[in-house]
């Protein structure tokens, strides 16, 4: 009678998460023209504009000290439709594909203007579609 013995060796798995990498907030990337009118206000806190909007792209300071926050967005949405055609001859085959590419751009251009405390004293913003 043979007795085999084995070396039983476990190693130990490392499993790693694979994500992309993430530029901005969620709140920057939908930051949309509806969520301005529904969350910009006056005398709202510059902290709840960041929380809102999240960063903005440029910050100034006048003279007197009041800071300008100016959020400047841009989206792109492309989509391509595709229509193909294929008829059969005998056994030649003939074949036809037609495609069309639409390209949409928004913009979106945010000033808010803080007065004394850090409120929001006044905002404007421009938002078109081409």
């Amino acid at each position: 009678m043979t007795r085999r013995t084995g070396l039983l060796i476990q190693v130990p798995l490392l499993a790693t998460a694979c994500t992309a990498p993430q530029y901005g907030s969620q709140r920057e990337r939908e930051m949309t023209l509806g969520v301005v009118q529904k969350e910009i206000r006056s005398g709202l806190s510059q902290a709840d504009v960041a929380e809102a909007l999240g960063s903005p792209n440029i910050v100034t300071r006048d003279s007197g000290g009041r800071e300008t926050w100016v959020y400047d967005k841009t989206a792109t949405e492309a989509s391509y439709s595709n229509s193909v055609a294929y008829g059969t001859v005998l056994v030649v085959g003939m074949g036809r594909s037609a495609g069309t590419t639409s390209t949409t751009q928004r913009t979106l251009t945010l000033v808010i203007k803080f007065g004394d405390g850090g409120k929001v004293d006044s905002f404007s913003y421009h938002a078109s579609r081409f």
